[in-house]
């Protein structure tokens, strides 16, 4: 199946059809809310699954909301006439929205799936028919043009973005325009592209049904569709990072060679980045033998960037093709050709050495610095989201540090952390605890080992002292040498600064 048997999109020069459609659904609570009311959590759980069933047992009566969630989000022909009571049928027929279905039925064009913004907003996610649930689920093996909705990683990457009111924000590669959409709401103008025309007039959809201001959109790969004078102050993106032998699935695999797509796009971001200006990318990347992973990404920072790199999950190479070809539904058909696509993904990584495939995200901040920060960091434990407060701190607390020197902390006061709680792990009896551990509950979820005085020292923090005298008298209570006890600490105090325990009052 080509792309020219996707089903015809509707119209996106008709924004009186489309304002129209959007009450409607409004007025028949067709949204995040109202659907986890109607359906139940445990239904509504598994549309994130590609499971429907519950959904449709959940759907059988006659209320307008049950008729739209079957219409535009389960696929389902629905009687004509009763959607003429809930929607302009005439006008969404016309500018095809919808389709008809036989003599007396119609049918949805397009998915359209309710989403909840970050500031409570009633949105809506345009996108291909069958995947605003749950994926690909297999469609991807038959057109390659196909335009997925909301997926884990398009809600991983927009909780981790920071959101502050932004002048030019650049969504690469927007597919359905769920990160478009997330950044009309704090900048003054979105610019969008993508390789695949059909992903922007999905994205003009989902914009304009969400009631969102229109964006520029612009076709093409990686930056190529940006004049050579564009800046921005945010650049997302939640490129096609799949590390494939082939470019079969345009929603996925990026056409280059192993993880040279993710590489070229970390590595250009840094001249299109303002001053203090953020770039959230998410990303795989291959961990090649006798190379340690954190090198290798180290070499895509660019120069004048500070960066945040997170690996979030490694999965071994059989495991990662397994993975890929099971979402293109390639296990579903001949295993002949199941085998032979198997095969070419582990030739492809054995040629280049690759032993297993890293997955996180990758965040840069454009600096003035003259030594920039560079963390890589493994972190495959739960997290809170949304993250992009905690990853806007964490860029604060790099620009804290590089300002102070150990004397300096010794000056500064701090507080600890709001929801820090403290461990201590020990044999059961002993008068004294093998160590401690503070962990946070909030952000990253951190858990770090001190010694009794920084635990002692992070307890008594509450920004009246200076960390020297708050030292100085720990000194006098355990009966060490307070200048000694000056001198060793400020590593430590700079540790739990730096991963968010501790925070400059």
């Amino acid at each position: 199946m080509s792309n020219a048997s996707l089903s015809p999109l509707p119209s996106a020069d008709r924004p009186d059809v489309t304002a129209r459609l959007r009450d409607a659904l409004l007025g028949a609570s067709f949204t995040a809310d109202g659907l986890l009311e109607l359906l139940g959590a445990p239904a509504y759980a598994a549309l994130s699954r590609s499971e429907t069933v519950p959904a449709l047992r959940a759907t059988r009566g006659d209320t307008p909301l049950e008729l739209l969630v079957r219409l535009f989000l389960l696929q389902q022909p629905v009687p004509r006439a009763r959607v003429a009571d809930v929607l302009p049928v005439d006008a969404c027929l016309e500018s095809g929205w919808l389709d008809r279905a036989g003599d007396d039925e119609v049918a949805a064009t397009v998915d359209v799936r309710p989403y909840g913004g970050s500031d409570g907003e009633d949105w809506f996610i345009v996108s291909d028919l069958g995947c605003a649930v749950g994926g690909a689920g297999g469609i991807g093996r038959h057109a390659r043009g196909v335009v997925l909705g909301v997926g884990g990683a398009s809600t991983t990457l927009a909780g981790l973005t920071v959101r502050t009111p932004v002048s030019a924000a650049l969504d690469l590669g927007t597919g359905s325009g769920i990160q478009a959409l997330h950044a009309a709401a704090h900048a003054t103008r979105v610019t969008a592209t993508d390789v695949n025309p059909r992903a922007l007039h999905i994205t003009a959809l989902t914009l304009a049904l969400s009631g969102a201001p229109a964006a520029d959109l612009r076709e093409g790969s990686l930056y190529a569709p940006v004049a050579g004078d564009e800046t921005y102050d945010l650049i997302v993106s939640n490129p096609p990072f799949v590390i494939s032998p082939g470019a079969r699935l345009t929603y996925r695999d990026g056409g280059m060679s192993g993880d040279d797509l993710c590489r070229s796009l970390v590595q250009q971001t840094g001249e299109r980045l303002n001053e203090g200006g953020f770039a959230h990318f998410l990303a795989n990347w291959q961990h090649v033998e006798g190379e340690d992973w954190t090198d290798r990404l180290r070499s895509w920072v660019p120069r004048g960037c500070d960066a945040w790199i997170v690996q979030r999950e490694v999965q071994d190479v059989t495991q990662y093709a397994e993975l890929w070809l099971r979402d293109a539904g390639d296990h579903r058909g001949d295993p002949a050709d199941y085998q032979a696509r198997y095969d070419a993904w582990l030739d492809e990584f054995e040629a280049r050495k690759v032993r297993a495939v890293g997955f996180g995200w990758i965040t840069l901040r454009r600096t003035a610095a003259a030594e920039p920060s560079l963390v890589a960091e493994e972190w495959p434990h739960p997290v809170e989201q949304p993250l992009g407060e905690t990853v806007r701190a964490h860029f604060d607390r790099v620009d804290y540090l590089r300002s102070h020197d150990d004397a300096a902390l010794l000056e500064a006061h701090f507080t600890l952390a709001g929801e820090v709680v403290q461990e201590q792990v020990g044999l059961p009896g002993a008068e004294d605890p093998e160590h401690v551990v503070l962990r946070q509950n909030r952000g990253m979820r951190r858990a770090t080992r001190v010694d009794t005085v920084g635990a002692g020292f992070a307890g008594v923090c509450d920004g009246t002292m200076s960390a020297g005298r708050i030292l100085d008298a720990i000194a006098q209570l355990v009966g060490e040498d307070p200048v000694a006890l000056r001198d060793r600490t400020p590593a430590q105090i700079r540790l739990l600064v730096e991963q968010g325990f501790l925070e400059p009052a």
